[in-house]
């Protein structure tokens, strides 16, 4: 699982979700940084929650500015 702060690209894997014994990787449709984790492991989730929230780095880049 990413952490908070953390930087991500594209087609990254930002969480693994098992359902019927399988897993499931969860990616990144954008570059950006990890703003917040908002599951934790073990927790089962609902269909459309959100999991993780990503910044677009153009986003990141003007607010540290």
């Amino acid at each position: 699982m990413v952490s908070e702060g953390q930087s991500v690209t594209q087609g990254q894997t930002l969480v693994i979700l098992e359902a019927m014994k399988m897993e499931h990787p969860v990616k990144a449709d954008r570059d950006g940084i990890v703003g917040a984790v908002l599951v934790q492991t073990g927790q089962q989730v609902k269909r459309g929650q959100l999991l993780v929230d990503i910044t677009a780095n153009e986003e990141a880049a003007e607010h540290a500015t």
